[in-house]
């Protein structure tokens, strides 16, 4: 059985901050369908790699190459409209809006994005209309379709990282890095979150996970790549990486 390809490579990454190396010759895979895990010790560089592989922060050195083309140098909204989308540690909603108002910013066709637009009213009433209901279909799926209309800023923690995966969904994206999803987020919302991402996956969503839940990571990856000070430590099945001495001396400090 041939591997599957890869959806995002990244190698050779570099990132220092005032003489601090940050990132140091970070490589990652991301094979296409795939839920791929990112793991290590606090302070290894895992969010700033995601930064560095979404152009949130522009690497020193590196390539990132997406679905076969070099996107290191885009800016990231020109990468999020590529299919490639992430999500934050602290989840980024806008409080004074509704849930629903803040699905729908983060569509992709937007009435306002042409001047042209401005002459077709009836194409505007389409998408717009169009926009909505596939708001309000995702936000049910996640079980917050009783929110639509409630500010963002009333949800609790873990609804708020429903709402921000949401989000992505409206991109129609083939690729979502997950920041920390069940970081502060009760057991029950956790398990619903787990479930969620398989059901996304198993609909041909790509994904890279960032997750100190050790329970999460294991049962979720197909592979796992670990980092320390920056640096790639190991990386393998979630079976590899549970008995590789490295990793554990990495967490353990032994």
């Amino acid at each position: 059985m041939s591997e599957p390809s890869p959806l995002l490579q990244a190698s050779g990454l570099h990132k220092s901050f005032g003489g601090i190396r940050a990132v140091q010759n970070a490589s990652i895979t991301v094979p296409r369908g795939q839920i791929t895990g990112l793991i290590g010790p606090n302070g290894a560089g895992k969010t700033t790699l995601f930064n560095l592989l979404s152009n949130f922060i522009t690497p020193d050195r590196g390539t990132v190459i997406f679905n076969g083309q070099e996107v290191q140098h885009l800016p990231s909204h020109q990468i999020a409209a590529r299919g490639f989308v992430r999500t934050f540690q602290v989840a980024r909603v806008l409080s004074r809006l509704s849930v629903l108002d803040n699905m729908l910013l983060a569509a992709q066709q937007q009435a306002g994005e042409n001047f042209l637009w401005v002459w077709q009213q009836g194409k505007i009433r389409r998408q717009e209309k169009a926009n909505r209901e596939k708001a309000i279909a995702i936000l049910e799926s996640v079980g917050l379709g009783e929110k639509a209309q409630d500010y963002a800023g009333a949800l609790s923690g873990g609804q708020r990282k429903l709402l921000e995966m949401a989000r992505a969904l409206m991109s129609d994206p083939q690729l979502i890095l997950l920041d920390e999803p069940a970081a502060g987020v009760n057991p029950t919302l956790i398990n619903q979150i787990c479930e969620h991402i398989v059901r996304w996956n198993q609909q041909g969503i790509s994904f890279l996970i960032i997750e100190h839940n050790m329970d999460v990571i294991m049962s979720l990856c197909n592979h796992i790549w670990v980092l320390a000070e920056g640096s790639n430590l190991a990386d393998g099945t979630p079976e590899d990486i549970q008995c590789n001495e490295q990793v554990l001396e990495a967490y353990l400090g032994s």
